[in-house]
């Protein structure tokens, strides 16, 4: 018997239907072991010795893996063709060999395609494993492991609030944090434009004034509006004539075909996926043998595959959309050993796959890989001047006319966001010769200002990493998400914005630890982890070279004292906290008391602002509000509350603004929310009157309420919840929004920020027809049809779930019927801890919960702190 092991089941039962009886194929489900995470994994003063732990959900996959291996007289290794995959095999050969159940003949295969012709091919040209790609994986890990195990603790002991930090993750994080700066720092001004609107055989076209009074106008030009005013009347009242004709061919080529992060970057701007949903159904069409590997630096296609694309391209198109000679196209990647074929589909005649998010994605990646041999677009830009008599006041009129589709008749590629040109050259103009005279239809001037540079979306996030050389596309998915679930940075609108923690550690990082979130630093480090995998350069020497100074800076921040990384911390960002004031004086006088000084202070829940005077003054501001410029008011009375009469307190707090009424057992209070604008009277009422109640729902009878929470605004009913999008949700929603809404979350759609977008689409069920995905839900990932709603197996990797095992499960649960039980078992329970526990996912725990399970909780307070290290 040949034993082949592969990492996913789908991978292993697409590649068993290839080959003969005498080969048995079984999954890994990924990797099989890691470093333990605990310190002493890595011993640098061992040699970089490592540690290796078997996952616990591995435990059974593992032991059927040897039982095979027992039996059989080879061994073929045939996980993914890059470093991880080589990883992973050595992993497995590894382990093998220590339970002494390694087969004489080991051997190594790769394909990049997932088709009968390329495994079958593959299997008769093995090889053995790529030392140096292996090296280059223990470089990775053993340097990743370094730098979170030993900054990790520093972070959370000088930092509080900060959870992690990580070799490409942090940098990533200063580019979302220095952006934030930029566009803080920016300063718009103000520009005009003079447009005359023209008319000449019918055909209406703008023309821009680009010369006034002898002076060629730039961007900035006329700025201000008395200027514009004359530019306009110099305009309409003169007399233009044609005096220029300028037509020029222009020609456009087709993109390469996707490599990771570019298809990361398409997909999120045509399609909207995130960069790790994207790799997720890449994976899935790949494993269909759909597409070939989905993880490569490489743009280059395989000769068979140039030829069956301009077939296609011949078969659907004119032989003109052809050109004479294939495309070929030059990777960018350092190294050649991890630069594979782009990705591309495996078969071109087959213009769509699957359904959901996986047609989605294969139109793309089918359509950029056959536009990459079409023939180029040919264009015409025609430039008309036109004078007045003078000759001091010149217009320009731009249109562009594509006389030739070529590939742009199948793709074209998307930016981030349109060029900030100022002249439109879309548009068509009409045939002109000099000496015409377009008849003036009017003359508009408009005025603008200068826009900050846009915050980063994950498309552009990603290629601005790819340009810096900063970590490699296989990973950015999984960085960004890191930020994301710790809640480093929040995505708006599919733009990140640098939240308070994100920015105070990275600005702890470059005024302690400059070099290593330095931008050149991290892609060095890339180049030479790259020559590692090149062979260049020995693995230990690189990680000696980094551990040299890297353990030293380290321990040297340690030994300072919290009082110390505050003070240097309050210098470092006095700029940011402490902006001079429009009106002078000292921008660290309390607002409060007048005679004390603000100075950053470090607490239990992060980092704040407070007066010297303390407790005497005590002022507060929140470390995300630099000079109180996001306080939205000053402290003070708002008026009077129409109900009582009791005056209403505006007042700033630790955690920001707040409003107040009363004293006492009476004292009620709120937050005041960013999206309300200004805070009027009839703003403070409605925020002191919440929770509203919208009314009892038409099935269960309960109430429904609406309020602001913890996380934002929300509905809520019987301890389930929704989540609102604005303040002003909370106070208009009705009742059929709330029911629609509360259902919604209730099968995985409101509760959670990533819950619409399912995390995988199998397809239709087979029975009811319908379409079967898998969600993230609230206690773990399952999968739905619509209909019936499964939970996963706590053993199962939802990586790793086939359409199969996806029915199965969903007829078990069906077969069950509904859970009569569960409504009925929470409200039996006597001890409310378990309530509180239950609703902590949810936006706002019941009042009295969070009391008790904080006594209950009291007498282990000490054991806390040590309990959370070893959790970390």
């Amino acid at each position: 018997m040949q034993l082949v092991i592969v990492e996913s089941p789908a991978k292993a039962k697409t590649i068993e239907k290839y080959l003969g009886k005498d080969y048995k194929v079984l999954a890994s489900y990924g990797h099989i072991r890691d470093l333990p995470p605990k310190d002493g994994s890595v011993r640098p003063d061992e040699g970089f010795e490592m540690d290796w732990e078997l996952y616990g959900d591995k435990q059974s996959r593992v032991r059927e893996i040897t039982d095979a291996a027992k039996q059989a007289d080879r061994l073929i290794l045939a996980t993914d063709p890059d470093r991880e995959g080589e990883a992973i095999s050595w992993h497995v050969r590894e382990l093998l060999k220590k339970r002494r159940a390694l087969p004489k003949e080991v051997e190594r295969v790769t394909f990049n395609a997932i088709t009968k012709d390329a495994v079958t091919t593959a299997m008769k040209h093995p090889r053995e494993l790529d030392q140096d790609l292996i090296d280059a994986y223990l470089a990775r890990r053993a340097l990743d492991y370094l730098f979170g195990f030993t900054l990790s603790p520093v972070l959370w002991r000088k930092l509080p609030g900060a959870k992690s930090a990580g070799r490409v993750q942090s940098v990533a994080l200063r580019l979302i944090v220095e952006r934030e700066r930029e566009i803080e720092g920016f300063k718009p001004q103000e520009y005009w434009q003079v447009i005359a609107r023209l008319l000449h055989d019918g055909t209406h076209f703008p023309a821009r004034l680009v010369k006034f009074e002898g002076q060629k106008l730039e961007k900035l030009s006329l700025g201000e509006e008395g200027i514009a005013k004359r530019a306009k009347a110099a305009v309409e009242n003169g007399a233009f004539r044609v005096e220029e004709v300028e037509t020029k061919p222009a020609r456009r080529n087709p993109y390469p075909p996707f490599t990771t992060s570019t298809l990361q970057q398409e997909a999120a701007r045509k399609l909207g996926f995130s960069a790790m949903h994207t790799m997720r159904v890449a994976q899935t069409l790949y494993e269909a043998g759909a597409i070939t590997y989905m993880r490569t630096d490489g743009v280059q296609m395989d000769p068979s595959a140039i030829d069956a694309a301009r077939k296609e391209i011949t078969e659907r198109f004119s032989g003109h959309f052809c050109p004479e000679k294939p495309r070929h196209y030059e990777t960018k990647a350092k190294n050649a050993q991890e630069a594979h074929e782009a990705i591309r589909p495996t078969d071109f005649s087959r213009n769509t796959y699957g359904s959901g998010d996986e047609a989605r994605l294969y139109d793309l990646i089918w359509k950029r890989a056959l536009a990459s041999q079409m023939a180029s677009a040919q264009l015409e830009r025609t430039t008309i001047t036109l004078r007045d008599g003078t000759g001091s006041h010149e217009l320009r009129a731009t249109g562009q006319v594509v006389k030739f589709p070529g590939f742009m008749a199948v793709y074209d590629e998307s930016r981030d966001q349109k060029q900030d040109s100022e002249e439109d050259e879309s548009g068509l103009l009409p045939l002109m010769s000099k000496g015409d005279m377009p008849v003036k239809e009017g003359v508009d001037a408009t005025q603008h200002f200068t826009q900050p540079p846009p915050r980063y979306s994950e498309a552009s996030l990603v290629k601005r990493l790819e340009e810096l050389g900063i970590g490699r596309p296989s990973t950015y998915a999984a960085t960004l998400q890191v930020l994301k679930d710790r809640a480093y940075v929040r995505a708006e609108k599919n733009r990140f914005f640098a939240e308070e923690t994100g920015r105070l550690l990275t600005s702890f990082l470059e005024r302690f630890f400059p070099r290593y979130v330095g931008y050149d630093f991290t892609a060095g480090m890339e180049e030479e982890l790259d020559d590692v995998s090149g062979g260049s350069r020995e693995w230990k020497a690189v990680l000696e070279a980094f551990w040299r100074d890297f353990k030293p800076k380290s321990d040297e921040v340690m030994e300072k004292k919290p009082s110390e990384v505050t003070e240097a911390l309050d210098e470092f960002l006095a700029d940011y906290l402490f902006p001079p004031k429009d009106g002078g004086g000292d921008p660290r006088e309390c607002p409060a008391c007048h005679a004390g000084r603000l100075s950053l202070r470090g607490g239990r829940y992060g980092a704040f602002i407070a007066c010297s005077n303390y407790p005497e003054c005590k002022f507060t501001r929140k470390f995300a509000q630099p000079g109180g410029s996001q306080d939205g008011g000053e402290e003070g009375e708002i008026g009077k509350h129409p109900d009582t009469g009791l005056p209403i307190m505006r007042k700033a707090g630790r955690f920001g603004p707040y409003i107040q009424t009363g004293e006492g057992d009476d004292k009620k209070m709120a937050s005041i929310p960013k999206d309300i604008g200004e805070l009027t009277l009839d703003w403070a009422v409605k925020l002191l009157s919440l929770p509203r109640t919208v009314g009892p729902h038409p099935e269960t009878g309960e109430p429904i309420t609406a309020s602001i929470g913890r996380y934002g605004p929300y509905l809520a009913h019987s301890g389930k919840y929704a989540r609102l999008r604005s303040t002003t949700e909370v106070f208009d929603t009705g009742m059929n929004m709330a029911v629609t809404k509360l259902a919604e979350a209730a099968a995985g759609g409101g509760n959670r920020r990533a819950a619409a977008e399912p995390l995988k689409v199998f397809g239709a069920h087979p029975v009811n027809g319908g379409e079967i995905k898998l969600m993230a839900g609230r206690f773990g990932p399952y999968v739905t049809d619509g209909t019936t709603n499964a939970t996963l197996p706590k053993a199962k990797d939802s990586a790793e779930l086939t359409l199969e095992e996806a029915v199965v499960l969903l007829d078990e649960r069906a077969a069950k019927g509904p859970a009569k039980g569960k409504k009925k078992a929470p409200a039996k329970k006597a001890a409310p801890k378990k309530a509180a526990a239950k609703t902590a996912d949810g936006e706002e725990a019941p009042k009295k919960a969070p009391s008790k399970k904080a006594a209950a909780k009291k007498p282990a307070a000490k054991k806390a702190p040590a309990k959370k290290a070893a959790a970390e």
